[in-house]
C-alpha cells in the first residue's frame, strides 16, 4: 500500500514539475532590466527565449520575437535545446508513468512490468528536471557574466561614467528551479515505488500428483497419489506401493 502511495505521490509531483517546466520556457521574463543606477523608468525591458519584450509606462507592450537562429549566442542555443529536451522526456516519462500505476488495470499486465515501467519512468522523469535546472543555471550564469560586465564598463576609473542597460534574474528563472527540483524529487519517489511493486518470490514448494487406477466393486477408478521429492510414492496407509530405486544402494 505504501508503495502504491509513493508512486501516485510521484507521478501527481513529476506532472506539477512538468507543467511548470512548460510555463517557465514560454514565459518571456528570463531577464529582467535592473533599474537600481538607471534614472529613466518609463521604459521597462525584458527578455525571453523567444522574444523580447519593451513595456512603457503608458502601459502599451511591444515584443519582438528573434528571428534569427545562427545569430543567437551558442550557450542561448544551449539553453533552449535543454529546456526543449527536458519537457520532451517528461512528456513521455508521464505517458508511461500512467501506463504503470497500480491502481490502474489495463489487461492481464503483470506487477514485474508494472514496476519496470515505474522505474522508467521515474528515470524519465529525473533526466528531465535535471535538464530544466542545468538550462535555467546556464541562463543565470550568463546573466551574472554580463551584469558584472555592464558594471564594470560603468564605472571604468578616469572616464565618464556611462550608462548601459544592465539585466537581472527574471520570474522565469525561478518557476524553472522549482518546476525541475519538483520533476526531479517525483522521479525519485517513483524509483523508490519500483521496490515495492516487485512481487515477493514464494519458497513454498508445489506437491504434484499423480493419477493410480485401480478396480473397486463399482468399477474402475482413479485416485491421485502425492509423489514426493525422493520419488517414494505412499498410499493413504502409509506403506510403500512399490520399491524406489534408493532401495538397492
Amino acid at each position: 500500500m505504501s508503495a502504491t502511495i509513493c508512486q501516485v505521490l510521484g507521478f501527481f509531483v513529476s506532472a506539477l514539475g512538468f507543467a511548470g517546466c512548460i510555463a517557465a520556457t514560454g514565459m518571456d521574463m528570463w531577464s529582467t532590466q535592473d533599474l537600481y543606477d538607471n534614472p529613466v523608468t518609463a521604459v521597462f525591458q525584458y527578455q525571453g527565449l523567444w522574444r523580447s519584450c519593451v513595456s512603457q509606462s503608458s502601459g502599451l507592450t511591444e515584443c519582438r520575437p528573434y528571428f534569427t537562429i545562427l545569430g543567437l549566442p551558442a550557450m542561448f542555443q544551449a539553453v533552449r535545446a535543454l529546456m526543449i529536451v527536458g519537457i520532451v522526456l517528461g512528456a513521455f516519462g508521464l505517458l508511461v508513468a500512467i501506463f504503470s500505476l497500480k491502481c490502474l488495470r489495463i489487461g492481464n499486465m503483470e506487477d514485474s512490468a508494472k514496476a519496470n515501467m515505474t522505474l522508467t519512468a521515474g528515470i524519465m522523469c529525473i533526466v528531465a528536471g535535471l535538464c530544466a535546472i542545468c538550462g535555467v543555471s546556464v541562463f543565470a550564469n550568463m546573466l551574472v557574466s554580463n551584469f558584472w560586465m555592464s558594471t564594470a564598463n560603468m564605472y571604468q576609473p578616469g572616464m565618464m561614467q556611462t550608462l548601459q542597460t544592465r539585466y537581472t534574474f527574471g520570474s522565469a528563472l525561478f518557476v524553472g528551479w522549482v518546476a525541475g527540483g519538483l520533476a526531479l524529487v517525483g522521479g525519485i519517489m517513483m524509483c523508490i515505488a519500483c521496490r515495492g511493486l516487485v512481487p515477493e518470490e514464494t519458497h513454498y514448494k508445489a506437491v504434484s500428483y499423480k493419477s493410480a487406477g485401480y478396480k473397486s466393486g463399482t468399477g474402475y477408478e482413479t485416485k491421485k497419489i502425492p509423489v514426493t521429492d525422493n520419488n517414494t510414492v505412499k498410499s493413504d496407509e502409509g506403506r510403500r506401493s512399490y520399491p524406489s530405486k534408493y532401495d538397492y544402494v
